[in-house]
């Protein structure tokens, strides 16, 4: 392609053309004394120009690509510099068309299933995995709505929430025994990218987990009561001189009554992981229940003498299971006491706003690293492992929180730092909060 100096060149010799008919038809016009040689000259090159316009036109509006028409001049230059931008425009294209056609090849050969759908949930694209393990058909399913294909309530639920934060396990459609993990990205102007994959052998895995600790845990209360038994009756037995003997049996005793602890605490998380919340819900007493809990809180390590208020209204009341509830409640308080040391000052406070009802548990004890915090509600994950000789716990309290607070529909905040204290706040959506007097849980 010429460049602008030689594109203003030809612009040049094009004028000097033009300037030279004029000179020549003005010349014969002063010659014949008419105007007419000069009109002719003019008519001439604007017929030849018109004729050069419509070629121009002809050659851009064909469907085939064909050779540019000839011609010289300006016009020449013009034809030539069109023909080596729609070079280079197909060369983009076929470029353009060649990504294309291998970002579909590549998203083709993933295993993982890859849906994308437009601002109002129709189908744009998917890849073969989509057809596998959603059963999406070209021929019929292009631009219908997803959630006409997809009918599981909880992704219909989870759709319209817009709450992408955590992925979604859901059966596939075409096979109820495949278990498929969403996850969705929102990009553009409200279109989603919908990744899944096939998670069923972790899935099992997992079950398989849970299935083997509930068992275990089963198995081991039975041998484990009968052994607290006897260790009761000996104590009860062996006399006072036999110190050695009494040492031995009492330390066998702490440690059986940990491991009670720890069977038990794995029963009920194992309750909460394998079932579903059930519907025994009540308007429960929150300011009975946790003046209840402050109480054996403050019989718990009365040698710390440390403070526990309470800043809880009489009138809150929460529709919860009250069992769950108190063990969520129970296991934060506990957690407070153990690692806020002597003469600390331990702070329950109930709230309720707009967003629903808030119950926290400050302490101004140790701490947390906050690099731990994200792991803490994992089962038997502690930041450092010298606490468990130092206070005695399960590992599972706050895992139990958790799942007593999803089952609530609500969420776990943790805050803490190193040297500051914690605090753990349980937060309920609206939904749970009673507004009116109702009969109220005994629990």
């Amino acid at each position: 392609m010429k460049d602008p100096a030689g594109m203003k060149a030809s612009l040049g010799k094009e004028v000097n053309r033009i300037v030279i008919l004029v000179a020549v038809s003005v010349a014969v016009c002063l010659a014949l004394r008419s105007i007419w040689p000069l009109v002719a000259g003019l008519s001439l090159y604007i017929i030849w120009s018109t004729r050069q316009l419509f070629a121009l036109y002809a050659w851009l509006v064909r469907e085939e690509h064909t050779e540019p028409p000839d011609s010289v001049g300006l016009w020449g230059e013009f034809y030539t510099r069109l023909e080596h931008l729609f070079q280079k425009e197909r060369r983009a294209q076929d470029n353009l068309q060649s990504i294309i056609v291998r970002a579909q090849q590549s998203v083709n050969a993933l295993e993982d299933v890859v849906v994308l759908i437009d601002q109002h949930g129709y189908l744009e694209y998917w890849n073969h995995a989509a057809g596998r393990h959603l059963g999406f058909r070209a021929d019929k399913d292009l631009g219908q709505p997803l959630t006409n294909l997809i009918r599981h309530p909880r992704f219909t639920d989870y759709l319209t929430q817009g709450d992408f934060r955590e992925p979604l396990e859901i059966p596939s459609p075409v096979d109820d025994n495949r278990i498929l993990q969403l996850r969705i990205t929102e990009f553009g102007v409200g279109d989603q990218l919908i990744l899944a994959r096939d998670v069923t052998r972790i899935h099992h895995l997992e079950q398989m987990r849970k299935d083997f600790v509930a068992n275990v845990s089963h198995e081991l209360k039975t041998p484990l009561t009968v052994l607290k038994g006897y260790l009761e009756t000996l104590l009860d037995t062996v006399p006072e001189e036999q110190t050695r003997l009494r040492r031995a049996l009492t330390q066998m005793d702490a440690q059986s009554q940990r491991m009670e602890a720890l069977v038990q605490d794995l029963l009920l998380l194992s309750r909460l992981e394998n079932t579903e919340a059930d519907n025994l819900q009540q308007a429960v007493a929150v300011h009975g229940m946790l003046q209840r809990m402050r109480e054996s809180a403050l019989a718990l390590a009365p040698e710390k003498q440390q403070t526990i208020e309470l800043d809880v209204p009489e009138s809150a009341r929460l529709i919860a299971n009250p069992a769950e509830l108190e063990s969520a409640f129970g296991n934060l308080i506990v957690n407070a006491v153990k690692y806020t040391p002597a003469h600390g000052v331990i702070r329950i406070h109930w709230w309720q706003d707009a967003d629903g009802a808030h119950l926290s548990v400050r302490d101004n004890g140790i701490g947390i690293d906050p690099a731990h915090i994200p792991r803490l509600t994992e089962r038997f994950y502690r930041p450092d492992n010298s606490r468990v000789t130092q206070t005695g716990g399960t590992g599972l309290g706050l895992a139990i929180v958790k799942h007593v607070m999803i089952r609530h529909n609500g969420k776990l905040e943790i805050k803490s730092e190193l040297g500051s204290g914690s605090n753990f706040t349980c937060h309920f959506p609206a939904s749970r909060l009673v507004s009116k007097p109702t009969a109220l849980a005994s629990g």
